[in-house]
């Protein structure tokens, strides 16, 4: 039977939902692909029209997989939505959420834990002598229990348990075993990157050890801008009962600042860490229609406020001044760039044409490369005058890795606009890139100490 380009089209679409879900392998959604194309086939063969087959194949695979019937619902607009749909709840996935909750509580108890561990040995929480302490080890507190909790979850392999095990120690020991004075340069540059290597031992963890497949690692980008979602709401929250909990003690007379500062914010914070994955993963239907809505908000916002900070720079013809304060600054706004570009991918359809927001979107990235271009102007210029020191090094280091991206992304960008690639280049650059900044991430927390002399 030859298959008409309106089906193939549907096809494609099921697959590119398919291919979305964390629940699949690359391998089984093949099969799912393949055995769907057997129905059709059967059923047009028995003198169904081949649209009439989709349906008919798709509803019967729904009583296979639960993701059919996801897939139905997302697309409500569709006829097949009532055949796929019968009035039937959620309770595969309802029971998979409460069999998951002891163990999130269980990761989450130990992580806020773990940051009173440390007080056991005289390293008070809050104190000035020891906050370098709790600067450097502070994503050693709740980032392995976050690991444990999705090697759990994934069931992964005791060769990947024992490589994820071997980067935390690591980690640790790049925190604590070099003599870095509690004002070292490399002591900020630790603190700033151990975290971001560390996050990026966690996707391991979360894509089951399969860090080789391209779809895995965009599902963990797409994870990552969810997660940071559900923490802003959960600090938001937070903040509110951190008022409450100080107002109504305070009203009969007790003082309840030092609770709040020593147990209810430090505790808190790190077991949100692992409450937010969790419910990433519980509410997905929640935040899969938040995330993209945030996204399309400020992508025109910030690149309105690129072009604005070019246009003043040209007009003003001031210097930007390359201190650490502003090299982070900087930096943190190149980030959010990215970021914004990252999970406007991850949520888009792979299979829809381009449109003005894809546009928009190449705007954003054009803007921040030549900011990043003026920026590593005024980093070199400054390194040519008074030299290398570890500050300027990070920043120049950072901004050519998001140089190479950006640059690279927007070509990308334009191809596709023009009609000459597909989005999906772009996606596997991507995720392919994310063993760059893993690299560059592990080289500044291991190697800058030693090469600055612990300055």
């Amino acid at each position: 039977m030859t298959i008409d380009s309106d089906l193939e089209g549907q096809i494609a679409e099921w697959r590119a939902y398919m291919d979305r879900r964390r629940e699949l392998h690359r391998t089984d959604a093949e099969e799912l692909e393949d055995h769907l194309r057997s129905r059709i086939t059967e059923l047009a063969q028995g003198g169904l029209r081949t649209d009439e087959a989709f349906l008919i194949a798709v509803k019967r695979m729904g009583s296979l997989d639960e993701l059919s019937r996801e897939f139905a619902r997302e697309h409500s607009d569709r006829l097949w939505k009532q055949l796929v749909l019968p009035s039937e709840s959620d309770a595969p996935t309802a029971a998979r959420t409460r069999r998951e909750l002891p163990v999130m509580v269980l990761c989450a108890a130990l992580a806020a834990l773990a940051i009173k561990a440390p007080a056991l040995f005289g390293l008070g929480l809050g104190e000035d002598d020891d906050a370098a302490f709790y600067a450097r080890n502070l994503s050693l507190f709740a980032l392995p229990a976050l690991a444990a909790y999705f090697a759990w979850q994934r069931r992964v392999g005791l060769p990947v348990v024992a490589v994820l095990g071997a980067l935390f120690v690591l980690g640790a020991v790049a925190a604590n075993a070099y003599p870095l004075d509690d004002d070292a340069h490399t002591l900020v540059l630790t603190a700033i990157h151990l975290p971001l290597a560390l996050w990026l031992v966690v996707g391991v963890a979360y894509v089951g050890g399969d860090w080789r497949s391209d779809r895995r690692r965009m599902d963990f980008i797409r994870f990552t801008g969810e997660w940071l979602i559900y923490i802003a709401l959960l600090a938001l929250g937070g903040g509110v009962l951190t008022l409450f909990t100080v107002g109504t003690f305070e009203a009969i007379g007790i003082d309840a600042e030092g609770f709040v500062s020593q147990w209810l914010l430090p505790c808190g914070a790190m077991a949100a860490i692992v409450v937010a994955a969790w419910l990433v993963e519980a509410k997905q239907s929640v935040i899969e229609n938040m995330a993209p809505v945030l996204t399309r908000v400020f992508t025109p916002l910030f690149a309105a406020t690129l072009l604005a900070f070019l246009v003043a720079f040209i007009a003003t013809n001031n210097g930007i001044d390359v201190e650490r304060d502003v090299l982070i600054l900087f930096d943190l706004l190149l980030v959010v760039v990215l970021g914004l570009l990252l999970y406007a991918i991850s949520a888009r359809d792979l299979t829809a044409r381009p449109g003005l927001f894809d546009r928009l979107q190449l705007v954003l990235v054009v803007s921040a490369l030549v900011i990043d271009v003026l920026v590593l102007l005024a980093i070199t210029g400054r390194i040519t005058e008074f030299g290398f020191s570890p500050n300027k090094t990070a920043a120049l280091g950072e901004n050519l890795i998001l140089l190479a991206n950006l640059g690279w992304s927007a070509w990308l960008f334009l191809g596709f606009l023009r009609g000459r690639m597909t989005f999906a280049h772009l996606e596997r650059w991507q995720t392919r890139y994310l063993a760059v900044y893993a690299v560059w991430a592990w080289t500044v927390v291991l190697a800058f100490p030693p090469v600055f002399d612990f300055a």
